[in-house]
Order: C-alpha cells, then structure tokens, then sequence
C-alpha cells in the first residue's frame, strides 16, 4: 500500500476468519476490542484478540479446527477486504453476510476507527476478523487526525535510536489497538536512497539495509509490545525498483543484486519475532520472469527456502493496482495468488467478494487450487491469530 493521501477505498488482512462455525463457535462481541473513549489509551493491551479457551482448539491443534470448516468457510479465511473507513454500518454487514476474515481500512476517514465501530464489527464475526491499516508514519498514515502525527521512517531513523522508535512504536500501537485494529501493513523494511516523495522514498529507513534492518526490528517490536501483529513490505525489495507498482509493471535489479542489498533486511527473519511479510508486485528478472511476485511460486519459494519463513504472507492490494489490474480480473489474481503460496490475497478496492469465493471453491473442486494448499495457509493465518498452534 502507498500514498496516504489517497482517496477513501470503496466498501466492500493478517489476518482472516471463516464463513461457518468453528467447532461450535457462535457469533460474539470479542471481549479484546471492547473499544474504550476516545481520550483512553491502554497501557498494554494483551497481544492478539480476546478469545474464550473454551471455543477454541487446544493450543497446537490446528487440525480440528481447520477441519471444521467447509471448502467456502476455508477460502473465506484466505482475503482481506478493503473497507471504507467513513460506512461502519457497510463493514458490519460485510461481515456478517460473507465472513470474510480479514478487512482492510484504508483512506483517511476514520469514522470506523471511532465510537466503538470496530467492536461492532466483530460481533458480526463467528470468529475474530483481522481488522488492518498501513500505519508507517510519514506519508502513510491512518490515525494522525485522531492521535497525532507519526514521523516517517526516515526521519525516525534520522534522529531517534533504536529504542525510541520501539517505544514510538508502541505508543501507536497502543492507540491502533484502542480502536480496534489488530494489524499493521508496517514496518517498510524497503532499502533506498530516493527522494523522498518517490514510491518509497521517506517510507525507507535508510539507504543502508543493515540499518534498515535495526529499525525495523525495533517497530516491529514495538508494534508487539501493543498487541498488534506487524508485517514486513515489500519482499523481496522495492527500493530499487523501476517504478511504482500502482501505475504499471516494476522491475527489479537482478536477484544476486537484491541478496546483496535488498534482502538484507529479509535474513535471520526470527529475529523480529512473529511477523507477516507482504508479498510485492515486483518482477525479477532471474526469479519470477515476467510475472509480479505477488503472482509467482519462485517468489514465495525463496522467501519459505532461502529466507526459511514460516509465517503468514499477504499479497500487496491486488485490486488497485496496475501492475495486477492490467494483466489479471481480481478472480484470477487471488486464485493465482494463493496457488503461488499466498496465505492472504488483498484488494483495497472491496466488493466482490461473492465473485471471488466463488471462484475459489470452483478452483478447490476442480483440483486448480489443492486443498492441501488452502489447508496449509488457513493453518498459517489461524496461528497468526493466536486462534491455535
């Protein structure tokens, strides 16, 4: 996701919930986004949603509960909506009439970020909705008229420490998770030297990938000290691409060029803790050969190979961008996506979403899209959740 000041998204990441009920699972209000007044930030919110034990799987059993769930309720766990943030009430019957696990908030309306909004939103829920904003600071914010502004991070870089921007960090995650939101599209952990205002630009820590990654790793452990689940953008590196993914294709330099810079920030990945990585439009040449990244079995390969990843992944917004929209339908690019080794495919532009279950289900039928494959990431997104495992 790019510039904040785009315009709000239509309405209709992570981090996903499904259709049907899970192993006796009945709709609720979750007991951690019971959203306090606008003036009261907790101190420190426990990570992840509040969930009875009782309606849950025991801890590490997966199996049952991915196995409670029916081919539609599966694929539902799989996207992540994008969202108005000034129709509350079309959020709530978004989820309530499709279950889709994952929404996504962008723009810079915030009536959904207010009033208890988001609460209501996951009383619509059978099981907790991921609810996602792309809060970096700079330019890419979502909460700066409700809580203040957030330096970018190559300011924050510039003239903080490691450990003040985790304490930053922290503070704003604290105030994502007072309205509701579970997970931030954050840190940028892009390497560049570019103006400031290019496609990433001040969203980039520093021109130097091992500084790039300190301060990443110290918002990222901010963001957990708040009990809001981080994810890593754009792998395998936009920094030095050849353009912005929002207006057409963006090529990369060569893969043996990226491990020397732009993966950088993408080795030793257990050190930032549990995190999501987003998965960018970007095409390498000797990797994924014409194909956007988000698209492409070789791209994710070499994030759960080489990068030895073992957590959620997301697409960049399938549904906003040119990079995607003028090669591919929005079915054909969540289906081809998650046959890749997407765990979540994401389109900021919502709606749609019957179209896109629909073809999903067909896909799982007709053996284009393995059940296996849908098991394995529905596990992925579920733990992600703190739901199991």
């Amino acid at each position: 996701m790019n510039r904040r000041r785009l315009a709000a998204f239509g309405a209709a990441f992570a981090i996903v919930a499904g259709c049907s009920l899970v192993a006796g699972l009945q709709p609720r209000t979750v007991p951690g986004l019971a959203l306090p007044r606008e003036s009261a930030v907790p101190a420190a919110p426990a990570p992840g949603p509040s969930v009875p034990t009782s309606r849950l799987a025991r801890p590490g059993d997966c199996a049952s509960v991915v196995n409670g769930l029916d081919v539609r309720s599966q694929v539902a766990q799989l996207v992540v909506v994008g969202v108005s943030g000034n129709n509350p009430a079309a959020t709530v019957a978004l989820v309530r009439d499709h279950q889709v696990g994952g929404i996504f908030i962008g723009g810079n309306a915030t009536a959904l970020l207010k009033d208890r909004a988001l609460a209501a939103v996951q009383g619509a829920a059978k099981v907790p909705v991921a609810v996602s904003v792309d809060e970096e600071g700079g330019r890419v914010q979502r909460i700066d008229d409700l809580d203040g502004d957030l330096p970018s991070a190559r300011v924050l870089a510039a003239t903080k420490s490691p450990d003040e921007v985790r304490a930053l960090a922290a503070e704003r995650g604290r105030q994502l998770r007072a309205r509701g939101v579970t997970v931030d599209f954050a840190p940028d952990t892009d390497v560049t030297d570019a103006p400031d205002d290019d496609v990433i630009g001040d969203r980039s820590f520093s021109p130097d990938p091992a500084r790039v990654k300190t301060y990443a790793t110290a918002f990222a452990a901010g963001l957990r000290d708040a009990g809001i689940q981080p994810v890593l953008k754009h792998f395998p590196g936009h920094g030095h691409g050849s353009g912005d993914s929002h207006k057409g294709t963006v090529v990369t330099p060569p893969l043996d060029r990226l491990r020397a810079v732009d993966l950088v920030p993408y080795r030793g990945l257990a050190g930032y803790g549990p995190v999501g990585v987003m998965m960018g439009h970007l095409d390498v040449p000797d990797l994924t050969g014409g194909v956007p990244a988000s698209l492409s079995p070789a791209a994710y390969g070499l994030l759960r190979g080489e990068f030895a990843f073992t957590g959620p992944v997301v697409t960049d917004d399938l549904g906003a961008m040119k990079a995607i929209t003028a090669q591919y339908s929005l079915p054909d690019a969540v289906l081809k996506a998650l046959q890749a080794g997407a765990d979540q495919a994401l389109w900021s532009s919502g709606g749609r979403v019957d179209e896109v279950l629909d073809r999903l289900v067909k896909a799982v039928q007709a053996g284009e899209l393995p059940p296996a494959r849908v098991q394995e990431s529905v596990t992925r997104v579920l733990r992600g959740k703190g739901l199991c495992g």
